[in-house]
């Protein structure tokens, strides 16, 4: 079982960054691939970043690719979110997920942090 809490959402400006953090527990986090998701109001939740277990490699949904970079530092079971050039469409509950490889990532969830975006 594995325990994941978000933290560091936010209302920012369009154009501004935003920094979210995912503190895991509960089992030896550098076996677990770690991601994040996000959900818009209204609409499904949706991959947006992965890394694999041992942080060699990331993958990231067209839509955030060369503006948000996923990292991990699993000497404190974290897991970050570097969000860059923000845009009113990146306004979603972000959640962060992890699982035993990058495809099952989904296996566990947090509670969500909220992003907001304003124009």
């Amino acid at each position: 079982q594995v325990q994941l809490v978000e933290s560091g959402g936010g209302l920012v400006q369009a154009g501004g960054s935003l920094r979210l953090s995912c503190a895991a527990s509960g089992r030896t986090f550098s076996s677990y691939a770690g991601g994040w998701f996000r959900q818009a109001p209204g609409k499904e939740r949706k991959f947006v970043a992965v890394i694999r277990g041992n942080g060699d490699s990331t993958y990231y949904a067209d839509s955030v690719k060369g503006r948000f970079t996923i990292s991990r530092d699993n000497a404190k079971n974290m897991v970050y979110l570097n969000m860059n050039s923000l845009k009113p469409e990146d306004t979603a509950v972000y959640y962060c997920g992890a699982g035993p490889r990058c495809d099952l990532v989904h296996k566990y969830w947090g509670q969500g942090t909220q992003v907001t975006v304003s124009s």
